[in-house]
């Protein structure tokens, strides 16, 4: 075989991806009957056919697969050194892209982000919230460099994911003055009937905490749920109920509310990860989030 052209390779690879002659050679700039020539002098030189048509489409030969994983690897690690050279230029700040399962409390976003606010370089972060599933494909696509999530990432169908636990606390149960007076003595059963606040279902505190409450033979008096974990805490300081926060925020939560523990749930433990795509280069702030462990 002939050396590999790899013009050819990446003509051939953004045909394939874009599943159109037409497509890719808007993309290239390049018209459709030049791009197909360019194609079937790739083919000849393989020796193998590439592409089948299949009434008006192009679909990939068993041979046209294999060639498209061999491109997809090439030019997606191209992109990653592309984007970790980016993120050492001379003279200017590091940028760091994050994406937050919008289930994380906003002090537990600021306290995994502590080691890079304390690298003696300048990062530029831009933060980005949505559900953990939205994030995974930005991840994928690179679009962000690490993703922090309270579950770890089991399996994704197009990369892999490696789940980096940062943080494994127990949850303790805060609430203003008042409430402490009332429900620190004899917790945990003094709260049965007490006024409760609670993430909605969705979050996995929600449902640890449904699964405590019934092994207790503890009900108490529901009071609201809060998609917002921020909101659910505002909402306990002005005395609608107590509410259950990971341990290691504890500290922040009481320098900036008047609120108090009221008990801790030893048999609970809140986890939060950082997620990154298995393959990519590391970028330095990334290893820096990846390397602190909060027990």
């Amino acid at each position: 075989m002939n050396r590999l052209n790899y013009h050819h390779l990446h003509y051939f690879w953004l045909v394939a991806k874009e599943q159109s002659l037409t497509r890719a050679s808007a993309r290239l700039r390049l018209a459709p009957s030049t791009l197909s020539g360019q194609i079937h002098a790739f083919e000849r030189v393989l020796g193998q056919q590439l592409f089948a048509r299949v009434g008006r489409r192009l679909e990939l030969t068993y041979v046209g697969r294999l060639v498209y994983r061999y491109a997809d690897d090439i030019f997606t690690l191209g992109t990653e050194m592309q984007d970790a050279l980016q993120d050492h230029p001379g003279g200017r700040p590091l940028r760091l892209q994050v994406g937050i399962a919008d289930a994380i409390p906003k002090p537990m976003t600021s306290l995994l982000l502590q080691p890079v606010l304390a690298m003696k370089e300048r990062v530029v972060l831009t933060c980005i919230e949505g559900p953990p599933e939205r994030l995974l494909e930005s991840l994928s696509s690179h679009e962000v460099d690490i993703v922090f999530a309270d579950a770890p990432c089991t399996a994704h169908p197009t990369i892999k994911v490696l789940s980096h636990l940062l943080v494994r606390c127990p949850v303790v149960i805060m609430g203003t003055k008042a409430h402490a007076r009332r429900f620190r003595k004899g917790f945990p059963l003094s709260l049965r009937g007490a006024p409760l606040l609670l993430p909605t279902p969705q979050a996995n505190l929600h449902r640890s905490m449904e699964q405590w409450l019934s092994e207790h033979s503890i009900t108490p008096q529901i009071m609201g749920e809060f998609d917002d974990q921020a909101l659910l805490v505002e909402m306990g300081h002005a005395g609608l109920g107590l509410f259950p926060i990971p341990a290691a925020i504890e500290p922040t939560i009481c320098s900036r509310f008047p609120v108090q523990r009221i008990g801790v749930i030893s048999e609970i433990h809140e986890s939060f990860y950082a997620l990154t795509a298995e393959r990519r280069v590391s970028h330095p702030a990334v290893a820096a989030i990846c390397e602190n462990h909060i027990h």
